[in-house]
């Protein structure tokens, strides 16, 4: 999904190889990329990284992404985010929704599904905290 004005993602996800496939994506769209493992650095790096859109994975090793977003809004309300889990059942989704996050999607996902959340982040399409699916 390419946007008229570049942005800053913020990756938070303690499996390399998804942090680097969402990093070339996002990339390649022409934005810029910061990730982290987990919520204590990521909290520890989201002062200094001036983001435009979180991108967070819920399980995380130190605690949970709904957890993190909470947090990161108390200094940047209104912060635009992307959940990622392996867990997608109608709880996970209303919870992610609860938590603030635009759209909630199901690991494994591809680039359709990361370009579909991304344009619902970015208010480009209706429905915001739906699930994305193949």
């Amino acid at each position: 999904m390419k946007t008229n004005t570049p942005l800053k993602f913020f990756v938070v996800e303690n499996h390399q190889d998804t942090l680097d496939a969402i990093r070339m994506f996002l990339e390649a769209q022409g934005h810029s990329v910061e990730g982290a493992p987990d919520v204590k650095s990521a909290l520890k790096l989201a002062p200094k990284v001036k983001f435009d859109v979180l991108v967070s994975d819920i399980g995380l090793p130190d605690g949970d992404g709904w957890e993190l977003l909470k947090q990161l809004r108390e200094k940047m309300p209104g912060l635009k985010a992307i959940a990622m889990s392996g867990y997608g059942m109608r709880a996970d989704l209303d919870k992610s929704r609860a938590a603030g996050f635009a759209a909630h999607l199901t690991k494994p996902f591809g680039p359709v599904e990361l370009d579909a959340a991304l344009k619902k982040v970015l208010g480009e399409q209706a429905g915001a905290g739906e699930k994305v699916r193949k």
